[in-house]
């Protein structure tokens, strides 16, 4: 008992600790929630000087568009359900009815099934229900709220293609990392040769070079694969320059050996007694690999799958410089209409762009807490 109170922090730091936390939580938000609001509001309200008009709307409310307590009633208890679904419930319906061999694609369709709902939820069901409630009773909007900078943004102007070019290239470096990762990473950490471990210090000087560096070194490449691909292909060699397929290979090359060395390190927290039981019984190195040591790696799997997928959807530099305009990805898609757009409507149009980026980053962050939070211990212990 003693030793537990050596250890307890003092009342002081302890509330030092928490308003240190508070405001750095506060001053990470703040641009998020601010665009946010700004995102749901006619231009004059998005841009007034007076923060109380941002947040409460007076002139989106004058054109006929707001919310009701019925609305923001209905508007917090289904998002309170989708968040606490997506932490609780949702790891453990895939838990129960996927096999652990099959665990990422039950994640997959499990992810894509949720958000079927969840948007069919939201913007039919919810609505609805707060729109009878609302006739009802009679209810006056008291917060200005509107969806057309989405609907203008999504698909006036088609920027779901370029959430289609960010979902191709985010699958194929997160795909391709992995695979590899994974293969490499076992390899190496049970692997006690000097040949490994120089390797891994070749990676680490690879992972360090500029981003600018490897695009200048591929874009010839790039530029002439028609010329170099046509002994092998004919007349139909296609040019990668301005095709996806140039982006995922460069983000791979720049993300494989972080996720070499991170995956590497999971690998050696796990102990190689288990690969011994496993061929004792019977199975291969690859089957004690996919059988055995797999299963217990998913956390380590997802947790560096979530930085290879962060790393490939927020990349501005190699996208813009390798993609056209009919095949470019979000975030410079975003850049972009901020620099060509100049009223006041086409810019709200661009934070209400900039604003859907984020959500699945944090759909993903909600779904895979559990998995990240263990990864990132289990791979803390040992490397």
């Amino acid at each position: 008992m003693s030793n537990v109170k050596a250890l307890r922090q003092p009342a002081s730091l302890q509330m030092l600790s928490a308003g240190f936390l508070l405001f750095w939580s506060l001053l990470a938000l703040f641009p998020i929630a601010w665009i946010a609001i700004m995102s749901i509001k006619a231009p004059l309200d998005a841009f007034a000087a007076s923060p109380f008009d941002v947040i409460l709307g007076p002139a989106t409310i004058a054109q006929g568009n707001g919310l009701t307590l019925a609305d923001i009633a209905a508007a917090l208890l289904g998002g309170g359900l989708a968040i606490w679904f997506a932490i609780k419930g949702l790891p453990g319906l895939v838990a129960r009815h996927v096999s652990a061999g099959y665990r990422p694609i039950g994640w997959i369709l499990a992810l894509i099934g949720y958000c079927i709902i969840v948007l069919l939820a939201g913007f039919i069901l919810l609505p609805r229900l707060a729109q009878a409630v609302n006739a009802a009773m009679a209810l006056d909007p008291i917060i200005g709220f509107t969806t057309q900078h989405y609907h203008a943004v999504w698909v006036e102007n088609a920027f779901w293609q370029n959430f289609v070019n960010s979902a191709i290239v985010t699958t194929g470096v997160v795909t391709i990392s992995l695979t590899v990762g994974t293969l490499a990473g076992y390899g190496l950490s049970r692997s006690g040769s000097n040949l490994a471990f120089w390797l891994l210090i070749g990676a680490l000087v690879f992972r360090a070079l500029p981003h600018s560096v490897l695009v200048a070194g591929y874009l010839p490449v790039f530029i002439n694969s028609a010329e170099l691909l046509r002994p092998l292909l004919g007349e139909n060699a296609p040019t990668l320059y301005g095709q996806p397929l140039a982006v995922i290979i460069v983000l791979v090359s720049i993300n494989q050996p972080f996720t070499i060395w991170m995956l590497r390190s999971f690998f050696q927290s796990i102990p190689a007694e288990l690969d011994e039981a496993a061929r004792v019984d019977g199975c291969t190195h690859f089957q004690a690999f996919r059988r055995v040591i797999m299963p217990v790696m998913w956390p380590g799997v997802i947790t560096t799958g979530l930085f290879s997928f962060l790393l490939a959807y927020n990349d501005f530099l190699v996208t813009s410089l390798l993609l056209d305009q009919s095949d470019m990805t979000m975030v410079p898609a975003i850049a972009a209409y901020f620099n060509r757009e100049t009223t006041t409507t086409d810019q709200v149009e661009a934070i209400a762009a900039a604003v859907s980026i984020t959500a699945p980053l944090f759909l993903l962050v909600m779904a895979f807490q559990r998995q990240i939070v263990s990864g990132l211990t289990a791979g803390a212990v040992k490397g």
